[in-house]
């Protein structure tokens, strides 16, 4: 089948602490490819339904591996750029008692800072229904402009404008919320948790329905709210090819080794079960199913199950 998905934003190195603990305290790493929008290409690509991707690396070791691990999950080198001069992004990853993780990033000038407008023409976008970006390309220039221009180029062919905030306080100054504001006005469907919206300038103690209020008011007719272990919420507006529509799902129980991805494992499965035209309702059963999945094994793009995977997880539930 044709792609109708693209995909566009960071692929990076996460490096995975040997136990959990303040990095000070850790003295040796695994390393994982990562990145936000890689995990959610190669998720879609494991769910049998690969994307376009757009992201640029640097032309180093790390890069090199990067690279491979990208075809090796079947993804197109079309849009996978190499910056000559530039390093690759890397991410060392803290967890707590609980599996959460905290980032601690080494990104100044790096090569995924570096994307340029115009990369991805005007008939690629034409031939796609979704295309999906996420906040990390935003906190620097000049792939901030390019992330903005991809997105207005999308919706004027037609496309789903799909957006994951990913809210990384490290890589940002005083203006996340002003520019996922400037963002939300060109996005159809925002996937965020309760964190993302609160730094994007939403009130953290509205309840769910005036929070999906209040994001709709801003932009997407379609907010997929996650909020971890209890679940995720739907609400989409009559603008929406699903809605108008509030669905809830409680998630599903599993004992987590990492969770690092599953936030991008839940997109992917959005993604894959929207494109396939499923209701709201199921699509966010199927998210939830390959984010606990993905929660099960270390890492992030590692992890992801493919959809014979998922159907025996629901299955056993």
């Amino acid at each position: 089948m044709g792609r109708n998905i693209l995909v566009a934003g960071e692929t990076l190195v996460d490096f995975l602490p040997e136990r959990a603990g303040p990095l000070s305290a850790v003295e040796s790493f695994t390393r994982r490819p990562g990145g936000a929008p890689a995990n959610v290409a190669v998720g879609l690509s494991t769910l049998d339904r690969t994307p376009w991707f757009w992201t640029r690396v640097g032309d180093d070791p790390f890069g090199d591996a990067l690279g491979e691990r990208l075809a090796a999950a079947g993804l197109p080198d079309r849009f996978v750029e190499r910056d000559p001069t530039a390093k690759t992004t890397l991410a060392f990853v803290e967890h707590d008692a609980d599996a959460d993780r905290a980032f601690t990033f080494y990104r100044d000038d790096t090569a995924d800072t570096r994307l340029q407008r115009g990369t991805v023409p005007d008939d690629t976008l034409a031939s796609v229904d979704w295309v999906a970006v996420g906040g990390v390309t935003l906190a620097s220039e000049p792939a901030r402009s390019a992330t903005f221009d991809l997105a207005e180029r999308a919706r004027e062919q037609d496309a789903t404008v799909v957006f994951d905030p990913n809210a990384r306080p490290e890589l940002w100054d005083d203006d996340f919320a002003p520019v996922v504001e400037r963002m939300l006005d060109r996005v159809d469907v925002l996937k965020a948790t309760p964190t993302d919206l609160a730094a994007a300038g939403f009130d953290p103690d509205a309840d769910v329905d005036d929070l999906a209020a209040a994001v709709h008011d801003a932009g997407p007719h379609t907010l997929l709210l996650t909020r971890g272990e209890r679940g995720a919420v739907a609400s989409a507006t009559a603008a929406a090819p699903w809605g108008p529509a509030t669905v809830r799902h409680d998630g599903y129980r599993v004992d987590p080794v990492d969770t690092t991805g599953a936030g991008d494992a839940f997109t992917a499965g959005a993604l894959a079960a929207l494109s396939d035209g499923d209701s709201l309702s199921e699509t966010l059963a199927f998210a939830n199913a390959v984010g606990a999945v993905t929660t099960t094994a270390p890492g992030a793009m590692t992890a992801f199950p493919d959809r014979e995977a998922v159907r025996r997880f629901r299955a056993d539930r």
